[in-house]
């Protein structure tokens, strides 16, 4: 797939553990971190979306994919659980009678590891997509999104605490991860205003409705919204309208 880029610090993990003649604990990881990738690429063609660009980073990838924010909730958890999903079939490699048991041993730390490691609620990882949509079940997309920044810096926070006396490898993916989180903090204007666009330029099928008080800060995915006013009740889309003609 030519629009599959990896990284610099992939490079780098994968030159050092090849100085360290650990090829082979180094093409376990790259495997295990393709067929993760291939899980959300199988649910991310499934459900019809076009794929931008696959960046592969040491502790797994980031996939671009052209869709919509208002996106349904349920289509978000499914890409998301995709990666891991396909990481499940990799430990039936264990059971290959061809394969040493060192071999099996590693298969299995490693894909545990980066299972563990990608279910962290930190940006950009698969956990942090999994918060960000329960989030988003519940409080309104521009809440959700702060939330999901406070929560990733707290878990890197945390980690950092937990893994402060770990190798210079561990701190590079820390210091990836810090910069992704203030990428994500730093787009929460453009985010929110594209959300504000597509609900204002697209019919979406939503299945949930709501009526009540407040300002366009209010807007929940999956949910279409009226606004309660003294002159009655207003749409989302005269509402975004009065807002975009400004």
């Amino acid at each position: 797939m030519k629009n599959i880029k990896i990284s610099s610090l992939t490079i780098y993990f994968l030159i050092l553990f090849f100085f360290c003649g650990l090829i082979k604990n180094a093409l376990i990881i790259f495997f295990i971190i393709l067929i993760h990738e291939m899980g959300h690429v199988f649910f991310i063609k499934l459900l019809g979306y076009k794929i931008i660009s696959i960046n592969i980073y040491p502790f797994g990838g980031i996939t671009k994919v052209e869709k919509d924010l208002n996106t349904a909730i349920n289509k978000e958890l499914i890409i998301a659980w995709g990666g891991v999903l396909f990481q499940i079939f990799i430990y039936g490699l264990i059971f290959l009678p061809f394969l040493s048991n060192y071999t099996k041993e590693l298969i299995f730390s490693y894909n545990t590891s980066i299972i563990m490691f990608n279910m962290l609620p930190i940006i950009p990882l698969d956990g942090s997509i999994i918060t960000s949509s329960f989030l988003n079940k519940f409080f309104s997309f521009q809440k959700s999104y702060i939330l999901t920044i406070i929560i990733s810096i707290f878990n890197i926070i945390l980690f950092l605490i937990i893994d402060y006396t770990n190798s210079l490898n561990n701190y590079l993916i820390i210091a990836l991860l810090i910069y992704k989180t203030y990428e994500y903090y730093q787009n929460k204007n453009y985010i929110y205003n594209r959300f504000l666009l597509e609900r204002f330029l697209k019919n979406f099928s939503f299945k949930n409705i709501s009526t009540r008080k407040g300002n366009l800060n209010i807007l929940k995915k999956d949910t279409y919204q009226y606004f309660i006013e003294k002159e009655g009740i207003k749409s989302e889309k005269a509402k975004l309208k009065e807002m975009f003609d400004k």
